[in-house]
């Protein structure tokens, strides 16, 4: 037995059970103790509610979410989803209730200081700099990353053309990674929808964050768009390493991709679960998925 299988075994049982079906496999091992290990909970939503005048458009909303977990929140039109991504990403401030991001408490916070934290999302209307390149769209979400000051800047220190060559490279990256890198010089306005869609997600990605919250990603996009863009959401989780959090009406997308669901109605969160238990929920059925449910 090898010395990390020996550590491993020391674990408890069930450990040692795997180290020894691993044998000198590091690989195997490695994997059985991260099957093994609990995973930490990523974005604790507390008990919100957003009420705009006399509308109370959500109503003592509970979400969790734990590290490279794929979640989606689904709900009818005006259910409160887009209010609830609101209130995550700081751009409401819950008028009731906490929310936790990585051990931060982060309700009261303005927008830029959760994207600090390493939450990014993306919008349900593509909002991208149209007038720019799709190159400098993607570059200028690094800001946090710079390695230069204001004063640098002007100055055009060494500093100042370092760190924006390193820029420059890493976003270029991200654009062939999205098979974007050919329209790095063209204006963000070209762009096909489809591909405005993934610069967008590029650019989300490009503040390296933790948790990416993605609002209707496949709206606009046609049957074959919405099977690449289901395909790329998982392999966004598996090659970033992040948690997502989705809402999306394509249910086929949505039972397709996420781990657990939750579902909103009238700003109330009416169930949770897997994917098959959200299918075989009466409540569900009734509010959302068009079927008959229990009176």
């Amino acid at each position: 037995m090898t010395d990390m299988n020996r550590d491993i075994a020391g674990l408890d049982p069930e450990m040692t059970a795997m180290a020894e079906v691993a044998g000198s496999d590091a690989e195997a091992v490695k994997a059985a103790r991260e099957e093994i290990a609990p995973k930490k909970t990523l974005l604790d939503v507390r008990d919100i509610s957003m009420v705009f005048g006399g509308l109370r458009a959500v109503s003592n909303v509970n979400m969790h979410i734990d590290e490279g977990e794929l979640v989606g929140l689904i709900g009818p039109n005006g259910a409160g989803k887009t209010t609830a991504f609101n209130m995550i990403t700081g751009v409401y401030t819950p008028t009731e209730g906490e929310i936790w991001f990585d051990g931060v408490k982060t309700s009261g916070k303005k927008s830029y200081q959760v994207t600090q934290l390493g939450m990014a999302r993306t919008f349900q209307n593509i909002r991208l700099f149209n007038e720019l390149t799709v190159l400098d769209n993607v570059k200028i979400a690094f800001n946090m990353h710079v390695g230069y000051n204001l004063a640098q800047a002007i100055l055009r220190v060494k500093s100042y053309f370092t760190s924006e060559d390193t820029i420059t490279e890493q976003a270029m990256e991200l654009l062939k990674l999205f098979n974007l890198d050919k329209y790095a010089d063209s204006l963000a306005k070209n762009l096909p929808y489809g591909e405005q869609r993934r610069l967008e997600i590029a650019r989300a990605l490009a503040t390296k964050p933790k948790l990416l919250l993605l609002d209707e990603p496949a709206a606009g996009m046609n049957p074959q768009e919405t099977k690449e863009l289901m395909h790329m959401i998982q392999w966004l989780r598996d090659n970033f390493k992040i948690a997502i959090l989705l809402i999306e009406h394509d249910m086929g997308l949505v039972m397709g991709v996420c781990q657990r669901l939750y579902v909103l109605e009238y700003g109330i969160c009416i169930a949770n679960g897997t994917p098959d238990e959200i299918k075989s929920n009466k409540r569900v059925i009734k509010a959302y998925l068009g079927g008959e449910g229990d009176d």
